[in-house]
């Protein structure tokens, strides 16, 4: 009886220490699993980035000298930010992907490639003219994160075009690239245009650019309003015999190699030879020109202190 009893209690003794080792594995598992995630919020915490969004380009020369320069002069600027990259353009993001093999996110994959990296600040800079269709984008991407509060900062930048005082900036950025000009010769810029309400955008900059001085500076799109047309009626208003095609774009793409300056006889080129117009090209995107790549800054540096896009009672 008595070795019975001594064998009962052994194996309840036994089942006891077990059931504590296992319950002690548990805790030391848990704690580990802790220790871990608090290791890697420690590791995580403060990184800070800036996300700088364009429309894209397929043309290897032109991203580099208009996309790769901003974005390097940002770098520059924000020593203590990484830049990333995101284009807004699926079609040039999948051609380049299957051409090139180059892999650039859209601006969803992105913020959320960032998140995952675990960023806890965000600066979100476009490098759009206007704030039309493709901005619009970038700006709904990122009120959809900041619904989902996956930052604990996440600020969009504004467009070369957007307040008031931006288009003066921008006349003056662009007065560095405009030629010395006689009363007969011009400067036509080309912008994209769109049927997106923001391609009033164009007829503004024309605006202060003739109140601005800028004589014989004309602004036409190739999707939008001004046209061509429009502008070609001016020239002859004013007796210009002279012009200088200039993109009033980010890169020196497509529209402007082809559109602006192409061979075929829809081109602004050839509209103008036609006309009867002596016709120069300049063949640079705004990317390039040291003012504008300033102005995207100061814009990134508008978010980072304090001065927010959509801020109702700045946006004037």
């Amino acid at each position: 009886m008595k070795k019975s009893l001594s064998i009962i209690l052994a194996a309840i003794f036994l089942t006891i220490g077990l059931i504590g080792c296992q319950s002690s594995s548990k805790n030391s598992e848990k704690d580990t699993k802790e220790n871990k995630t608090e290791q890697t919020t420690k590791n995580t915490k403060g990184k800070k980035a800036i996300l700088v969004v364009s429309f894209g380009t397929s043309y290897a020369d032109t991203r580099k000298a208009c996309i790769e320069s901003t974005e390097n002069k940002i770098k520059e600027t924000f020593k203590d930010y990484d830049v990333k990259r995101a284009f807004t353009s699926e079609i040039i993001i999948k051609k380049l992907k299957e051409r090139d093999k180059i892999n650039v996110d859209n601006v969803d994959e992105a913020l959320a490639n960032l998140d995952k990296e675990g960023y806890s600040e965000v600066y979100v800079q476009p490098l759009h003219i206007m704030p039309g269709e493709e901005y619009d984008g970038v700006v709904d991407s990122v009120k959809k994160y900041q619904d989902k509060k996956a930052f604990d900062k996440l600020v969009v930048g504004r467009p070369i075009l957007y307040r008031e005082k931006d288009y003066e900036i921008a006349k003056d950025a662009l007065m560095k690239q405009i030629p010395n000009m006689n009363k007969n010769q011009a400067v036509i810029l080309m912008g994209h245009g769109s049927a997106h309400p923001g391609n009033a955008s164009y007829s503004l900059l024309q605006y202060v650019l003739e109140s601005g001085k800028a004589n014989n500076v004309y602004v036409a799109t190739v999707e939008g309003y001004p046209t061509l047309d429009n502008v070609i009626k001016k020239l002859k208003d004013n007796n210009i015999t002279e012009v200088t095609l200039m993109p009033f774009m980010l890169v020196a793409g497509d529209h402007a190699k082809n559109d602006m300056a192409g061979d075929d006889k829809d081109s602004w080129k050839n509209i103008l030879k036609n006309e009867g117009f002596k016709v120069n090209i300049y063949l640079h995107g705004l990317g390039e020109n040291k003012a504008f790549q300033d102005i995207y800054v100061q814009h990134v540096k508008d978010c980072i202190n304090g001065d927010p896009l959509l801020d109702p009672k700045k946006d004037k």
